[in-house]
C-alpha cells in the first residue's frame, strides 16, 4: 500500500513573484538592501507592532545578532528550549556560550516555566545565572510567556523569542514575536511567508535593532 507524503508546508505562489523579481533586476536593486526590503521591513514593523526590525539572511543570523547585542560570551550560558530545531541553539554555540536545556510543558511542547524556575534556582544557588533565555514557538504554537517573561525579570536576565514558526500567532491578543527583548522571524521554504531564505530581527529598542543592522551589512 502506497504512502502519500504529507508535507510540512508546501510554498503557495500567488502568481506575482515572477513581476518583482523582473522588478528587481529592472531597477538594478541586486545588491543585498534596496526598496522591497525596506518594505518588507516597515510592513513587518506594521504588523507586528515592533518599534524596529532588519531583515537578514536567516533566523538563525537574528538569533546568532541578538546574542551578540545581548554580550553572550564564552564561558556564558543560556537557557533554551529542550524542544528545538538546532538553530535556535546552535548560535549559542557561536558565540562561544553553553546552551542549557529547559524542558517542555506537556499541554504546549514549549518551555516549561516550572522547569525554568528550577534551572534558575539552581543557577542562582551555583553563583551563575544565565546571560538569556531563548524561548521557542513551535509549529505556531506560542509559549506561555507571561510566566515565562515574570520569572526571567525577576533575574533581570533578558528572553529572545523565537518565533520562527509563529508569525501570524497572537497570545493574549499580542503577537508572536513582540514579547521578549528581541523576536525573531524566518522566511525559509517552510515557513508561514517565504522569501525562500531570509530572517528578520524585531524589538523595541531602535537603536539595537540598527546596530544588528551595522553589523549583518558589514
Amino acid at each position: 500500500m502506497g504512502e502519500k507524503r504529507i508535507y510540512l508546508s508546501a510554498p503557495h505562489m500567488s502568481g506575482h513573484e515572477q513581476d518583482y523579481i523582473k522588478e528587481a533586476f529592472e531597477t538594478n536593486w541586486i545588491a543585498p538592501l534596496g526598496p522591497n526590503v525596506d518594505a518588507f521591513e516597515q510592513a513587518m514593523v506594521e504588523y507586528s507592532g515592533a518599534k524596529a526590525a532588519a531583515a537578514l539572511s536567516a533566523g538563525t543570523a537574528a538569533i546568532h545578532l541578538a546574542f551578540i547585542l545581548l554580550d553572550v560570551k564564552p564561558d556564558d550560558t543560556v537557557f533554551c528550549s529542550s524542544l528545538t530545531f538546532s538553530a535556535s541553539a546552535n548560535p549559542i554555540c557561536y558565540q562561544g556560550a553553553t546552551p542549557v536545556f529547559i524542558d517542555c510543558d506537556e499541554d504546549t511542547w514549549t518551555m516549561s516555566p516550572v522547569a525554568l524556575e528550577r534551572a534558575f534556582q539552581a543557577a542562582e544557588a551555583k553563583g551563575k545565572l544565565p546571560k538569556a533565555v531563548i524561548v521557542v514557538n513551535l509549529y505556531g504554537q506560542s509559549c506561555d510567556m507571561e510566566p515565562l517573561l515574570e520569572i526571567a525579570g525577576r533575574y533581570n536576565v533578558p528572553v529572545v523569542e523565537d518565533a520562527a514558526e509563529s508569525l501570524g500567532s497572537t497570545y493574549k491578543g499580542k503577537e508572536c514575536g513582540t514579547w521578549g527583548k528581541f523576536g525573531i522571524y524566518s522566511f525559509n521554504g517552510n515557513k508561514i511567508i517565504t522569501t525562500s531564505g531570509g530572517g528578520m530581527l524585531i524589538g523595541d529598542d531602535k537603536e539595537l535593532i540598527e546596530k544588528a543592522r551595522f553589523y549583518a551589512t558589514q
